[in-house]
C-alpha cells in the first residue's frame, strides 16, 4: 500500500468533516469506509477507534494504524514461500482492483477512476482531465479502459 502524503490526508479529511467543525464523526467516517468496500457497524467502528469524533491528528493515527496492519500483513505473507507470497500479493492487489472497478465489468473506466478520487476528496477539474491520461498510460491493449493485469502491472511498476 502506497502511503499518503499528508496534503492528501488533510484533503480527505476536509472533504469529509461535512459539518466544519474540525472532527470526524464515526458517521463521516464510516462513510468513507463503506465508500472502499469496507463495513463496520457504527458500534464497531467507534470501538475500534475508542471514541465518536477524531481530530485531525487523530485522523491521522487511525490511518497510520491501518497502513501499518496492512503493511504488518504483508510482510508476514513475506515469510511464507514465495510462491504463497506472489498469491497473496495477487490477491491483495485484485481487492484494491475491486475498489477501482465499482460496477464490476472487470474494467477501470475513466469514470469510475474519477468516481473514487473524487469520493476521497482527491479529484478537481485539473485531476479530472489527467484521468484520461492516467487510463491511457497503462492501457496497453488499447480498449481505453484498464484490466486487472495492466492495474497489476502499473501497481508493480509503482511500487519499485
Amino acid at each position: 500500500m502506497c502511503p499518503l502524503k499528508t496534503n492528501d490526508l488533510h484533503r480527505i479529511f476536509h472533504e469529509l468533516d461535512k459539518n466544519g467543525d474540525g472532527l470526524l464523526s464515526t458517521v463521516e467516517l464510516n462513510w468513507l469506509l463503506e465508500s472502499i468496500g469496507v463495513h463496520f457497524s457504527l458500534e464497531e467502528l467507534e470501538s475500534s477507534v475508542g471514541k465518536s469524533c477524531l481530530s485531525f491528528d487523530e485522523f491521522s493515527l487511525f490511518y497510520d494504524s491501518i497502513t501499518k496492519q496492512s503493511d504488518d500483513a504483508s510482510n508476514e505473507a513475506g515469510l511464507a514461500d514465495d510462491e504463497e507470497g506472489r498469491n497473496k500479493e495477487e490477491c491483495d492487489l485484485f481487492e484494491a482492483f475491486k475498489v477501482f472497478d465499482s460496477n464490476g465489468d472487470g474494467f477501470i473506466s475513466c469514470e469510475e477512476l474519477q468516481s473514487l478520487l473524487s469520493k476521497l476528496g482527491l479529484w478537481d477539474e485539473k485531476t479530472g482531465k489527467d484521468c484520461r491520461s492516467m487510463i491511457c498510460r497503462y492501457d496497453t491493449n488499447l480498449d481505453g479502459v484498464v484490466d486487472f493485469e495492466e492495474f497489476k502491472k502499473m501497481m508493480l511498476l509503482t511500487s519499485l
